[in-house]
């Protein structure tokens, strides 16, 4: 199972178990993560880039595979992610950059899978 599909898994299957607890204050939380990257004054694509780079500050690698799955389904290129990057390293400082390594790994793996033929019976897995 790839390193994407994997996470991809386990973060949603966890979450349905968090949400089957019927707990107010978490359904709240959740729904204001939610909602904080909605398109509002900025849009998704900015909102996304901001959630990777203070994600990688504060070297939440779960996180930070989230915003590069989101952010690559916003068409962020390659230069932008740089860019991203760059920002996130600058205010961190050196202690970012284990977090970066995998931040790098983990986007060319997203390629890679989006140019991979999608494996047979693919479409089942859902």
């Amino acid at each position: 199972m790839s390193q994407v599909t994997e996470f991809n898994e386990y973060r949603q299957r966890m979450n349905e178990t968090i949400l089957a607890a019927d707990n107010k204050v978490i359904k709240r939380f959740f729904n204001l993560d939610t909602n904080t990257y909605a398109p509002g004054a900025l849009d998704v694509k900015t909102k996304e880039m901001l959630g990777l780079a203070c994600s990688m500050v504060l070297r939440c690698d779960d996180c930070i595979k989230y915003h590069l799955g989101k952010c690559f389904e916003e068409k962020i290129n390659d230069e932008e992610i740089y860019e991203v990057f760059a920002i996130a390293n600058i205010i961190g400082g050196s202690i970012v950059i284990p977090h970066f390594r995998r931040a790098v790994e983990y986007w060319e793996i997203l390629k890679t899978e989006a140019v991979a033929p999608a494996p047979p019976h693919a479409e089942h897995a859902a």
